[in-house]
């Protein structure tokens, strides 16, 4: 299997966060199979969606030199997600977007350290002068997630396509003189 070359891999104390390989779209269509992506997906869950959301994945590092990165458990590899910069066609803004494909993961801070660090590399690597998040109004556990990393409701804010959408303003880093 090809994998995506001269990406950055990011550390933080528990996670490695690491280009997207071909391997990990089983887990990922795990999660889009389940009732857990309901925030994620556009439409009803076939393979067929899945398969071309996970090249949309990959196919975003290639054309945009950038992407969401999967999140793996330093020390054993294993996925559990997905956080970092993501910029489609459509996007008005970039953003910062997360997710978890393991429930199991859920409730110990996993996604907050990655997306504090997806973020620092967004602005400091990737020079963005901001960064967004889009969040489905009753995804509540990503609004607390938004809240939780500094972000803030930005209402004025454009968002991708028609349905609700919140979006969160993070905050920029302080620039020292």
């Amino acid at each position: 299997m090809i994998a995506l070359t001269n990406t950055p891999v990011l550390d933080t104390e528990r996670l490695v966060l690491r280009a997207p390989e071909g391997g990990d779209w089983p887990a990922f269509d795990a999660f889009l199979a389940s009732d857990r992506a309901a925030f994620v997906r556009a439409a009803d869950y076939s393979e067929m969606v899945s398969w071309r959301a996970w090249g949309h994945v990959i196919g975003h590092w290639a054309m945009r030199g950038f992407g969401s990165f999967v999140i793996t458990l330093r020390g054993t590899g294993r996925a559990i997600g997905m956080c970092g910069p993501w910029m489609p066609a459509t996007w008005p803004e970039p953003e910062i977007g997360w997710t978890l494909w393991d429930a199991a993961a859920e409730g110990r801070g996993y996604a907050f350290e990655a997306a504090q660090r997806a973020r620092a590399h967004a602005f400091a690597d990737l020079r963005w002068p901001t960064a967004v998040s889009y969040i489905d109004p009753v995804n509540t556990r990503s609004v607390a997630l938004a809240r939780r990393l500094g972000a803030a409701q930005d209402p004025a804010a454009a968002h991708p396509g028609d349905a609700p959408c919140l979006v969160f303003r993070h905050p920029a880093p302080r620039v020292s003189n």
